[in-house]
């Protein structure tokens, strides 16, 4: 019987790498700021760094620290300090590129017109501003103006696009979150139907064995009564092996059942009344243990619907062990019912073909010459595939 389930983990979120690379990406932010703007100011003929532009850029800078949580903030902050700066200091550095991780920052927030509303009045007051260079040279004065303006553009376009590729990231996260979801949900319904599928069926025959006998041979009942119970005690150890997997993850869960424990899938079946007959081809304990649980699996779900569905007498179960794939072929003699009165119910079967693909196997099932029959391939180490 079963004793865990493979349910996937929930991938962890790696939070501290992230704000470790946010602290460092805030860093150098702040520290080419401070950098840039006290090598400009020298290199235009500023003699006193201090007073003034090394102050304006350790301000810039320390702001850009806490750019991500006050990102408008910042930017207002950033905005008025270098107003001030030229108002206070002749300097022809320019007044858009000192904040433009400022600028950055906030394009990326759904604040983004109030943004664009900030840069187009600092503009238009830096061209005010700088109006002293057209009695020098025009030129030199249309450079000055179209490149704060175009350096701006660039800002708030990089800080859109930044945006929407973090909201793509977002998306494409939650939809992995809900897929990886989906799995886990279908793994457990996959491990709760199939021990309950199979305890359902054999205890059920136990117990009419069991109310058929109970005045003519009541030691045949009590002994049908004893087995039904055995497999109910058996499926309730799975039961609650699958819920502490689920509560407390797979750290100290037993192992699963796999081709080793298909005896004890046909004894249960032989004890309901069913002829089984296993036949095993190669060394199956070399079959690596995904494919060894999907065969487990596979045989538990297909003699548990040939009990409650198919109305046969006899089964055959035969695995085989092949250079680069496991088959396992379940056949009986019932009804042979496509629709669900053979060897298999639409969940069971639903389930079956889900581990099997997942393990880039195929799975068949469908009427045979005297019966029902499910057969499945899986590939193993060393195929194609």
């Amino acid at each position: 019987m079963a004793a865990s389930p493979t349910v996937p983990a929930p991938a962890s979120t790696p939070d501290t790498p992230v704000r470790q690379t946010g602290w460092i990406a805030d860093l150098t932010f702040a520290v080419l700021t401070v950098v840039l703007f006290v090598a400009v100011a020298l290199a235009t003929g500023v003699h006193n760094p201090w007073d003034g532009p090394i102050p304006l850029a350790l301000f810039l800078g320390v702001l850009l620290l806490v750019r991500r949580r006050w990102p408008m903030t910042v930017l207002l902050l950033s905005v008025a300090a270098v107003f001030a700066y030229h108002l206070t200091h002749w300097s022809p550095a320019g007044w858009i590129w000192p904040v433009a991780a400022a600028y950055f920052t906030a394009a990326a927030t759904s604040r983004v017109r109030w943004v664009v509303a900030v840069g187009v009045a600092q503009l238009v007051y830096s061209a005010v501003d700088a109006r002293w260079i057209i009695d020098r040279n025009l030129v030199r004065y249309l450079i000055h103006t179209l490149g704060e303006g175009l350096l701006l553009a660039a800002l708030v376009a990089v800080g859109l696009a930044y945006a929407a590729s973090q909201r793509r990231g977002d998306l494409l996260r939650e939809a992995e979150y809900r897929a990886r979801a989906a799995e886990e949900r279908l793994s457990v319904a996959r491990e709760v139907h199939d021990i309950v599928a199979h305890t359902l069926a054999v205890v059920g025959v136990h117990l009419n064995v069991a109310a058929d006998t109970l005045r003519e041979e009541p030691a045949e009942a009590a002994a049908a009564l004893r087995l039904a119970q055995d497999v109910r005690n058996r499926a309730m150890k799975d039961l609650n092996a699958l819920i502490a997997l689920l509560r407390e993850g797979p750290a100290g869960t037993e192992p699963q059942p796999d081709v080793s424990s298909l005896g004890a899938l046909v004894a249960d079946a032989r004890a309901a009344g069913l002829d089984v007959a296993l036949h095993e081809h190669g060394d199956l304990s070399t079959i690596p243990a995904p494919a060894s649980v999907a065969v487990h699996r596979i045989v538990q779900e297909a003699l548990a619907n040939t009990l409650r569905h198919s109305g046969a007498t006899a089964a055959q179960v035969a695995v085989g062990r092949h250079p680069r794939s496991v088959t396992v072929e379940v056949t009986d003699d019932g009804k042979g019912d496509p629709t669900g009165g053979g060897i298999t119910d639409g969940n069971g079967l639903t389930g079956m073909r889900e581990r099997v693909r997942a393990l880039g196997g195929t799975l068949t099932a469908g009427p045979a010459p005297r019966g029902f029959a499910v057969r499945a391939e899986i590939p193993v180490a060393g195929s194609p595939e």
